[in-house]
């Protein structure tokens, strides 16, 4: 699967999941780590939790496996490795802390609707 259409079936999954400013950063022309970054933010970890068994259950289905998943039931970051896109799913302060849109300001910020 090309990893635009992976990161379009994630954001879907976490907009259906009630996401908070879900974002996708083009990352192809400035890292050899992935394609993709996927930031968004959950209001509480119950969320944070279902936003995560959500993107795994979708890519699950499509055949994608995740290479590696940082981050436990109770942590206020997840990191979900799928190789060409990594997801990273905050609570809405470390979001804010950690700031990866203003880390990242050289990909290409797109609007998760715009994929």
């Amino acid at each position: 699967m090309e990893s635009r259409e992976m990161a379009k079936i994630v954001c879907k999954a976490l907009e259906d999941k009630k996401a908070i400013d879900v974002k996708a950063i083009d990352i192809s022309e400035v890292s050899v780590m992935a394609d993709y970054f996927i930031v968004a933010s959950a209001s509480n970890i119950n969320q944070l939790n279902a936003m995560q068994d959500e993107v795994d259950r979708v890519l699950y289905e499509q055949g994608i496996h995740a290479k590696s998943i940082e981050g436990n039931r109770q942590s206020t970051w997840v990191l979900m490795d799928y190789e060409d896109v990594i997801v990273h799913l905050f609570d809405e302060e470390d979001r804010l802390f950690y700031d990866l849109e203003r880390i990242w300001k050289d990909g290409v910020i797109i609007d998760a609707a715009d994929l």
